[in-house]
Parts: C-alpha cells; sequence; structure tokens
C-alpha cells in the first residue's frame, strides 16, 4: 500500500478539501516510487486514471516521469471544483485503491488555483526586456 505524505504540512490536503475556493483546481500528485516498482505503478495509475476520467467534474490529468531514470512522477490532474474532486474520491474510494499501489510508493497530493499573478514567457519578456 502506498504510503502519504502531506506535500504542505501548514495546510492538509483534508484542510483544503474544506475550501471552495470557486472554479477548477489543479491537483498536483509527486509520486516517488522505487525502480523495480515502476511498472506496477503505472499500470495502477493508469487504471486509476481510467476511473477518475469518468467522474463528474474531471478535466484532464497527466503523468509526468522525472528524467534519467528516475522514480520521481508527477502527476497533473485539472477538476472542475474542490467540490468535484472531494465527491470524486469519496466515489472511487481512494484509501482502497492505494493498496494497488506497490508498497515503495510515497504519495504527496496538493490541491491547487491558478495565480493571479501568472504570466506568460512572452509578457514576461515584453515587460522586461
Amino acid at each position: 500500500m502506498a504510503k502519504f505524505v502531506e506535500m504542505d504540512e501548514q495546510v492538509t490536503l483534508l484542510k483544503q478539501m474544506e475550501d471552495d475556493v470557486g472554479g477548477s483546481v489543479i491537483l498536483i500528485n509527486k509520486l516517488v516510487i522505487k525502480a523495480e516498482d515502476v511498472d506496477q505503478f503505472v499500470k495502477a495509475w493508469t487504471d486509476d486514471a481510467t476511473i477518475f476520467k469518468q467522474q463528474p467534474g474531471f478535466i484532464s490529468t497527466q503523468l509526468h516521469r522525472g528524467i534519467a531514470g528516475s522514480g520521481t512522477f508527477i502527476n497533473y490532474a485539472v477538476w472542475e471544483s474542490v467540490a468535484a474532486y472531494k465527491e470524486a474520491t469519496s466515489n472511487v474510494g481512494i484509501q482502497a485503491r492505494l493498496s494497488n499501489y506497490p508498497a515503495s510508493t510515497v504519495v504527496s497530493p496538493h490541491l491547487f488555483k491558478k495565480s493571479s499573478r501568472s504570466m506568460s514567457l512572452i509578457s514576461f519578456l515584453i515587460l522586461n526586456p
């Protein structure tokens, strides 16, 4: 079973799930896996992605792996709202699904909202010649 470690010790995922920020949110989940467990991890993640894609409020997900044989992955998932994410994780029974992951898996999920101070690289270069 995967081990859960908070990404932010000050603001837990459970606390975030009680905050209605309005609009879409991004789940960033850092996952660390031993090299010998990568295939089992990818299968479990793919199975979960298939299930989550059927949940109301799900928009998209991508899995990224660190380069050079890294066992660190980042799952980037977009949800219509915190409420949709909370409902989906309750419906899917996420705690039970964690048992499908290798014992070496360490998961650190956290919810994010696009910062109002975000700008594109082009805008940055124009404003900072």
